[in-house]
């Protein structure tokens, strides 16, 4: 379970259970008063992944230690346990009701949105239908929550929901980059359609389609991993993915601009901190000013 844990962590950004934090402190509350949000959102993480691990066939999942009926039963009970912090938060009942109507509401859409990432996706729009389903509800929610623990009326929490479902989308767009990258084969390979630099060099018109729907069967081969991923580069699939990466980020400061907070600090941080690859990635591509790309 620690190591499940670990990875669900964003490397060199802030995680999604520290959110709520963060929008408790930028709308003027205590920090402290957020912990319970925080501890329901890492519940609700851990739940979702040791779901999206059965569903994905991860050769990492809990369930192939535990079994699928025990991990199965394990992810109830931490999704219960989200329920249970949030009655337990030292707020007025209008806010915990508040609260527990967003955690539900978080966790259908999750559902659901897990629900359809479990098929094999045609085409980009399914694939922006699904991501829009599964990803950006757990962010929205997690700052919506810190908001209101942290005395926002209900709707400035509404407009850093909005600012964490614009983050939701740019985190899945840029873990869908990341993965396809990496070495040894990550579990996109087996469900190709469901990444967006995969499936677009699997529909995209470009000279090297044939080769990587063929070569994109035999990810377990170092070999034919290296040339597919090459292909990934020339055919213009990660260059569609940054390219959706530098919409995201736009909008995602343009609304956080837009936000009436006490402290814009703690926001403008996370904000920033979930920047840093996409300006990593521009930064090795030779942009001298990534950051500025970002903001045109």
């Amino acid at each position: 379970m620690l190591a499940l844990v670990e990875r669900m962590g964003h490397r060199e950004t802030l995680s999604v259970w520290e959110h709520p934090l963060s929008a408790c402190r930028a709308v003027g509350g205590v920090e402290s008063t957020a912990f319970p949000a925080a501890a329901a959102v890492l519940c609700s993480v851990i739940s979702i992944h040791l779901v999206d691990d059965m569903l994905d066939e991860d050769p990492r999942g809990e369930h192939l230690r535990i079994g699928i009926g025990p991990a199965a039963n394990l992810a109830l009970a931490f999704q219960a346990a989200g329920h249970l912090l949030l009655e337990r938060a030292a707020a007025p009942a209008g806010v915990r009701a508040a609260l527990q109507e967003s955690f539900a509401r978080m966790s259908l859409a999750t559902c659901y949105g897990q629900g359809l990432d479990a098929r094999e996706l045609a085409n980009e729009q399914e694939y922006w239908r699904t991501v829009e389903a599964k990803t950006p509800p757990l962010f929205a929610e997690a700052l919506r929550m810190g908001a209101l623990l942290g005395g926002a009326p209900a709707e400035t929490a509404a407009r850093l929901a909005r600012l964490g479902h614009v983050l939701g989308l740019f985190i899945q767009v840029n873990d869908d980059l990341t993965d396809v990258l990496e070495t040894p084969a990550r579990a996109d390979w087996r469900r190709r359609s469901n990444n967006l630099a995969l499936l677009y060099a699997m529909t995209a018109a470009h000279a090297g389609r044939e080769d990587f729907l063929r070569l994109s069967l035999r990810f377990d081969d170092p070999e034919a991993l290296a040339a597919a991923q090459r292909i990934l580069f020339r055919c213009g699939a990660v260059s569609y993915c940054t390219l959706k990466l530098v919409e995201f980020s736009r909008e995602l400061q343009e609304i956080a601009a837009g936000l009436p907070l006490r402290d814009p600090e703690p926001v403008e941080r996370l904000v920033t901190a979930h920047l840093r690859p996409l300006h990593q990635l521009l930064e090795r591509v030779g942009v001298e000013d990534p950051a500025t790309l970002a903001l045109c």
